[in-house]
């Protein structure tokens, strides 16, 4: 049966190349139109049938959000496929990848309740690698670093399932492998980024921006067309020749800079150039998130606290060895916990602070800023994970935890003394590592200064 889809998802990339070409068939002289692809196309191909063809036939057979997420992950690669076609032949077009890389990662933030949403934190972190194409010089690196992001929420589902289900552990291996074949099809291709043509094939555009529109982030008809209607009063204009310049405005001696001197003096600075590449601003969804209400209730098994802004005294007291906290969004707020539950999760927090009694499994921060973990009873491990600013007060029976940290600044561990007074003892962040002629030996150090 895995051998029927990976044939079924070669066809569809065969496919997909046959329109290519016969979509651009009025175009002589560019690839797509004499029906040969570039050699770093049809090396990307081989990524799509065999490490994605993977990692989408075992996301339909587990299902659910996991494969929703595939099939927006499928229509991403096939994105940046018709990308690569068209800067074999063309010029930069406009960036459109960041919609795919948008639509991932919302649907991720619109799913927090899913059962499978370790896998979509996965996807959802390193989706952006799709930006590569504008990461020069250094595009493979930065696919490296993306990876990386997804292996806290990967190990989650490692963790939870390699006991239970051998799918899922398949699964994490097929997507991780994606990346990694990416970064050596980048090393192979495209050392130093993506280099377009230096001719503009005008069908190979249309068709990128078509293939694009027509899928499924596609917003609304109207977005095909208003870019149609701008290029085509463009080639208007220029079909005119020298006829173009008739509607020009002559322009004075006393409003040419190089005729008037006053006019130089410029009011601030001038930006001017191609803007590098960005990610996506998240202001707006910042700021749409602080309208979302404020939400403290039990959901099955879990407790959610979420999106809590000076929200000082917050208690939860009616909890259970099974049941589970999770804090999301909640700033300038302070949430206690009595008695025993399973673990705690604060994730994209800002000055938060947190107190509880006993945790029989792990106590995480991810994503935060400034925050504040008081134990009061035992738990048995701390993990600190991209955070900037974090201060863990232990307490006597708590001394013998593990604190685990990636990512992550500005931490600090309190411990008490005898009198009851606390002595800060700083996480160290800077480590160096040697050979020692058989492994890898890594030590913390600090700047001598």
């Amino acid at each position: 049966m895995a051998g029927l889809e990976s044939l079924v998802q070669r066809l569809e990339v065969a496919v997909g190349r046959l329109e290519a070409v016969s979509s651009s068939g009025g175009a002589g002289g560019s690839p797509s139109a004499t029906g040969v692809v570039s050699v770093y196309v049809e090396a990307f191909d081989v990524l799509i049938s065999g490490p994605v063809a993977e990692y989408t036939a075992l996301s339909q057979k587990i299902g659910g959000d996991v494969q929703k997420h595939a099939e927006m992950m499928k229509h991403g690669f096939s994105c940046q496929r018709q990308l690569l076609v068209t800067a074999s032949c063309s010029q930069k077009p406009s960036d459109v990848l960041s919609k795919v890389i948008q639509q991932v990662q919302s649907f991720r933030e619109q799913n927090r309740s899913s059962p499978l949403f370790n896998h979509l934190s996965a996807v959802s972190e390193s989706v952006p690698a799709l930006g590569w194409v504008a990461m020069a010089p250094k595009p493979g690196p930065y696919v490296k670093e993306m990876q990386d992001a997804a292996m806290f929420y990967t190990n989650r589902v490692l963790k939870d399932y390699k006991e239970k289900d051998k799918m899922h552990v398949d699964w994490v291996k097929a997507y991780l492998s994606i990346w990694t074949e990416l970064q050596v099809y980048i090393k192979q291709h495209h050392t130093t980024g993506l280099v377009w043509s230096k001719s503009v094939s005008r069908s190979s555009a249309l068709n990128f921006n078509k293939g694009f529109v027509d899928g499924p982030v596609a917003s609304a008809s109207g977005a095909a067309s208003a870019p149609s209607i701008t290029r085509s009063a463009l080639f208007a204009s220029i079909n005119k020749g020298a006829d173009i310049t008739k509607a020009l405005k002559h322009v004075s001696d006393d409003q040419k800079t190089h005729k008037n001197p006053t006019l130089r003096i410029q009011p601030g600075p001038v930006h001017t150039g191609p803007r590098p590449f960005s990610s996506p601003k998240v202001t707006p969804t910042s700021a749409t998130a602080r309208t979302l209400p404020p939400v403290l209730e039990l959901d099955g098994k879990k407790w959610r606290v979420e999106n809590q802004e000076g929200a000082q005294g917050l208690v939860i007291s009616d909890t259970e060895l099974k049941q589970v906290v999770y804090a999301f969004k909640c700033n300038n707020s302070t949430l206690q916990i009595k008695g025993k539950i399973n673990s705690i999760t604060i994730d994209n927090c800002k000055k938060m602070g947190l107190v509880f009694d006993d945790v029989v499994g792990i106590v995480e921060m991810i994503n935060c800023k400034d925050v504040k973990v008081q134990v009061i009873g035992k738990v048995p491990t701390i993990s600190i994970n991209k955070t900037d600013g974090c201060h863990v007060y232990l307490s006597e029976a708590s001394l013998s935890c593990e604190i685990i940290s990636a990512k992550s600044s500005e931490m600090n561990v309190l411990v008490p003394g005898k009198d009851g007074e606390f002595t800060e003892i700083p996480v160290p962040e800077q480590f160096k590592t040697v050979w020692d002629g058989r492994k890898l030996v890594t030590t913390a150090t600090e700047i001598a200064g």
